[in-house]
This record gives C-alpha cells, sequence and structure tokens, in this order.
C-alpha cells in the first residue's frame, strides 16, 4: 500500500508540475529547435546490456535533437522506484508484469500508464509500414497488451518466446506418422502408438499445462471467450466451450504414460521428458528452453526436436499456441510522451530488430522467422508456416481471497483428474465455485 500511495502522489505531482522539465534537459541547437533527453528504462535480462547501447547508438543517429539516456539493470524496480516515488519517470518502460516486484501491476491497477493505441497506426520510421501490419496477428489482442479488457492498448509486446507440443521428429519421420491438427486426429494417433507401446502424452508438472489450457481455451472460444474466463464471468466455467477443455484434459488421461503422475513434482520432472527422448511418449507440453535443460540426455537414434501448436476441435479449426512476451510501456506520468511513442516505433523496425536479434532477442514481427536458424527458426516459425494464433494472457488480478487460487484449481487438480480421482465434473463445478468467489475482488 506504501508503494500504491507514492506512486499515485507521483502521477498527481507529474501531471500538476508546471516547472522546470528534471526527468530531461532541453537546450537550443545552433541550427533551431530543441534537444530533448529520453529516458529509457529497461530490465537486463539474458540478452545483455551491449543492444540497447546500440539501439540507443542508432536512434541517436537518426534523430539529431533526441538523446537517449538509459537505465538498464537486473533489479530494474530497485534502481527506479525512488525516483518514481518522487515524480520523476522513466519515459519509457521495458518491463513485463509477472515479476515479484509487481511494479508494472500496480501502475496498471492506478491507471498510471499511457494509452499507446494510436502508436499502432503509427509509421515505423523509414519504413512504409505502419506497427500494426508489422506486428504478427493477435499479439496486441490479449490482457496483456490490453489489461482493462476494452480494447485499447497499454503494453506493446516485445521478445517474445513460443510454447507447445514438443516431440522427436525423428521418430515421426520413421514411422511415417503425421503430426495431429486436431483432437480426433490425436485419439486415432494415441491408439495406433499404443499397440507399439508408446504413450500419447506426458507432462513435466502441472504447472505446464498453463500454456496448454491457455491454448486450448482459445481454440474452444477464441479471445473474447478466454479473456471472459481470465476475468471471472459469471459461470463461464460452465459453459460448452470451457466443458470441452476440461473433458478433452479428461480424456488425455487414458493416453497418458502411467508414471508421469508420479514423476510431475520438482524433482522428478525431467523423467517425463526424458519419456520424449527414449520414445516412450509422443508428446508434452513445454517451451523452447527444454532444449538446453535436456541436452546432456540421452536419447534415441535419430532423435530431433519438434513443435507444433496445440491440436483444434475440429477440423480446419484455429490452433494455437501460447507465447510469453515481454512488454514496452509509457508510464502516464512520462514527460516526453510523444518522443516516447516515436522511440517505440522504431522498435518494430528492420534496424531495430536485427540489433535485437543479434543479441538472441526476437520479436513478434512479420518475416522475423526467416531470419533464424536451426532449431529456433522450427520454434518460432510456428505462427508464420504453420500458421498457428498466438495464445496470450493470464488471469486478472484480484485483492487476495482465503482458500480461493485459480492456478491451483485448475492446474493444481490435474494429477488427480489423470489419476481418475477427480471426475471432470467435480473439477469443473470446483472451478466456477472460486471464480465466483474471486470476480468480486478482480481490481
Amino acid at each position: 500500500m506504501i508503494l500504491i500511495s507514492f506512486l499515485f502522489v507521483g502521477l498527481i505531482l507529474a501531471a500538476c508540475s508546471g516547472g522546470e522539465d528534471v526527468n530531461s534537459k532541453e537546450s537550443e541547437e545552433s541550427g533551431g529547435g530543441k534537444e530533448t533527453t529520453l529516458h529509457v528504462a529497461a530490465l537486463e535480462s539474458a540478452y545483455g546490456t551491449e543492444m540497447w547501447d546500440q539501439i540507443a547508438e542508432s536512434y541517436e543517429a537518426a534523430n539529431k535533437n533526441i538523446n537517449i539516456e538509459l537505465t538498464i539493470e537486473k533489479n530494474l524496480e530497485e534502481v527506479i522506484r525512488p525516483n518514481m516515488q518522487a515524480g520523476e519517470y522513466p519515459d519509457v518502460l521495458l518491463l513485463a508484469t509477472n515479476r515479484p516486484e509487481a511494479l508494472t501491476e500496480t501502475l496498471i491497477k492506478e491507471n498510471g500508464l499511457e494509452n499507446i493505441s494510436d502508436v499502432l497506426n503509427m509509421n515505423i520510421p523509414t519504413e512504409k509500414v505502419t506497427v500494426n501490419k508489422k506486428l504478427l496477428d493477435g499479439f496486441t489482442d490479449t490482457l496483456a497488451t490490453n489489461p482493462y479488457a476494452n480494447g485499447e492498448t497499454y503494453l506493446a509486446p516485445m521478445f517474445y518466446s513460443p510454447t507447445g507440443l514438443f516431440f522427436n521428429a525423428g521418430l515421426f519421420e520413421e514411422k511415417g506418422w503425421k503430426v495431429p491438427e486436431t483432437w480426433d486426429e490425436m485419439w486415432e494417433l494415441g491408439e495406433k502408438a499404443k499397440k507399439e507401446g508408446i504413450s500419447l502424452f506426458t507432462y513435466p508438472t502441472t504447472g505446464y499445462f498453463d500454456t496448454l489450457v491457455g491454448s486450448m481455451l482459445y481454440a474452444a472460444g477464441g479471445p473474447e471467450f478466454y479473456n471472459a474466463a481470465m476475468t471471472y464471468e459469471d459461470g463461464i466455467w460452465e459453459t460448452e466451450e470451457a466443458s470441452q477443455v476440461l473433458q478433452t484434459i479428461e480424456k488425455l488421461a487414458e493416453y497418458t504414460h502411467s508414471d508421469t503422475v508420479a514423476n510431475a513434482n520438482p524433482n522428478d520432472f525431467t523423467k517425463n521428458q526424458q519419456f520424449i527422448l527414449d520414445n516412450k511418449a509422443l508428446f508434452m507440453p513445454n517451451g523452447n528452453w527444454v532444449v538446453d535443460e535436456m541436452k546432456e540426455a540421452p536419447r534415441s537414434k535419430n532423435f530431433q526436436w519438434g513443435m507444433t501448436s496445440i491440436p483444434a476441435f475440429e477440423k480446419s479449426g484455429d490452433r494455437y499456441a501460447f507465447t510469453f512476451f515481454e512488454q514496452i510501456w509509457i508510464p502516464a506520468a512520462a514527460k516526453h510522451k510523444d518522443e516516447a511513442k516515436e522511440f517505440i516505433t522504431y522498435m518494430y523496425s528492420d534496424e531495430a530488430a536485427s540489433i535485437f536479434l543479434d543479441a538472441g532477442a526476437v520479436q513478434p514481427i512479420n518475416g522475423i522467422t526467416k531470419k533464424l536458424e536451426g532449431q529456433k527458426q522450427t520454434f518460432y516459425s510456428i505462427y508464420e508456416e504453420e500458421g498457428a494464433l498466438p495464445a496470450m494472457g493470464t488471469f486478472a488480478s484480484t485483492e487476495p481471497v482465503p482458500g480461493a487460487s485459480m492456478g491451483d484449481t485448475l492446474y493444481g487438480t490435474i494429477d488427480s483428474v489423470m489419476s481418475g480421482e477427480t471426475s471432470f465434473e467435480e473439477w469443473q463445478a470446483e472451478m466456477e465455485e472460486v471464480s465466483d468467489k474471486l470476480r468480486p475482488a478482480m481490481n
């Protein structure tokens, strides 16, 4: 509450201040016009800091009246919070949601983010294309970018990582099997594999169902239905779409490796992942980090990682692959909002994308996968080449409600469903009950 109060006071001070700009310096240039210092703050991740130095240098070279002041830190929240509490905000922030400090969520709750819907229709510098034409479909139709579910964008998608069902592509080639595109085809393959002593499915732990269930909810009812589930709409878990998702997971139990539940814990989860490498199971939900995670593990002959989107519920139906991405945004109290918006458009330019890509950071823009190589190209091409749609988002935040957790109820119950201890009907009733408890507490 102290942090929220300071942030709120900061917003008021910044909005009402008519004095000297303490966040940037402006000086007259000999050629006329003003020089503006744009403060860009970004979380330092595995991609490093050098790419941001290159971005600043390139942007300043093309925009003579702009100086970029960078703050790139691993503990970014701790570094920028004191200034923000004093009313001095960065102009641009690359700081995603779902971090322990929840600084981005705090500002969302306090209406502390600038509406950047207009950025989507702005032209990218030196390119005759708007931002929304450059972005892959679906990346701005989610609670992760439109947190108020009102069709307005407050956070723009940046570096992303797709997830899906991982499998041994070498085995499929050897057997002449086709990767299923629908759940009916999955069951058919499951019967075929069962005759050869291979299970259709396994999972590391139930936590990995967050991406699988999310993609299935999208496939069952589209983005609006998914958002309704994420915002605890009354009766949402009793709908035909939700029933279809939960019943499909219950049916997966018939095709899941018998040792999966016993191994689905922090100590033994790699044993379940090993089932894929040993051809004891065909598919598991995971992200591309599994490649490094299992790089030293033994594997079957001709093993080759493959990844596919979640099957559709009907032939030619939409298929989704859940993706995690970082977000870039502008504080409502920023001093230079117009310049900040121009800077964000530059983030999607070919020049900027190339700089980021050299550091290993991939953005959700058209044509990016053609610049990737090897397994990375296989994973990231799931949207462009396979035609999968991105699924994104999470449950809306609420005030704490004792004994009510959507994560515990939705994902934590799955082991019990897989072992046959909990029926689909019981699981569904529990979901609706918890959703009803959380709806009044939603922020």
